[in-house]
């Protein structure tokens, strides 16, 4: 696990999922509230990104219980703050995988205008195992993976240095960086003014296009500064070498 994807465990289940089975409700309800827990391994995921290319309408990727035992998988999209509509969905959303098993999930494209940039989503998979133990039940709730989906348009070229397109700009006791490029640029959030060597946080670890984000400077920071340094990600979420970005004057 590369430290632009997340991974944690969940002392609770995620009820999110789009289905209106019943049977799947009453069974997440007993899982919650009736039964102990009991840590395994969890569903890994055979890639750190989801890439949904609009050309083919749809992507796949596969899933492996690596547990001992059967368990479900919970599939479910997470929308990210900036952008709430729904554009894809996952199917299945509930699974049932044998131990050592793979499950081979789907996302499909739902929209109805053609995408002008890639667009960002994120993907929860979860695994959910029942044992059967003396004197009851025993669920284990595997760790939970959390990854990002990029929606890529139709025709747009593949890049593997997007962040050489942010502009970078102080002004205004701000650092500006903007993004006119069509693509999603994951990063560290941590960012270096020089020479000054000023340390400034992004707040979040992705600029969107046509995001134009703004942070404060501290009032004493020299103005002398020609650079701000950035610790890229690839598109699969691995840092590569540090860039020093020269600090431009970015139209208002």
């Amino acid at each position: 696990m590369n430290k632009f994807a997340r991974g944690t465990p969940r002392n609770r289940l995620t009820t999110r999922y789009r289905t209106p089975a019943l049977a799947i409700s009453v069974l997440c309800f007993w899982l919650m509230n009736c039964a102990p827990l009991a840590w395994a391994d969890g569903m890994i995921p055979e890639t750190s990104v989801v890439i949904v290319d609009e050309a083919r309408g749809e992507a796949s990727i596969k899933v492996t219980n690596s547990d001992s035992t059967a368990a479900l998988l919970h599939v479910s999209l997470e929308h990210i703050p900036e952008d709430q509509v729904p554009r894809v969905f996952v199917t299945p959303p509930v699974s049932r995988v044998e131990p050592g098993q793979t499950q081979l999930v789907r996302f499909i494209l739902d929209t109805e205008q053609p995408l002008l940039t890639q667009r960002l989503k994120r993907v929860i998979f979860e695994g959910i195992e029942q044992q059967t133990a003396k004197g009851g039940a025993v669920i284990g709730i595997n760790v939970r993976q959390n990854l990002p989906v990029i929606l890529h348009p139709k025709g747009l070229a593949r890049n593997g240095e997007p962040w050489l397109g942010l502009e970078w700009a102080l002004e205004d006791g701000h650092l500006r960086v903007r993004n006119p490029t069509p693509y999603v640029v994951r990063l560290a959030q941590e960012l270096r003014l020089k020479p000054s060597k000023t340390g400034l946080l992004l707040p979040r670890t992705y600029v969107l296009p046509g995001d134009d984000l703004r942070l404060k400077v501290p009032a004493n920071v020299a103005r002398a500064d020609t650079h701000v340094r950035l610790q890229p990600a690839t598109v699969y979420g691995f840092a590569v070498d540090a860039l020093d970005a020269p600090l431009l004057d970015i139209p208002r």
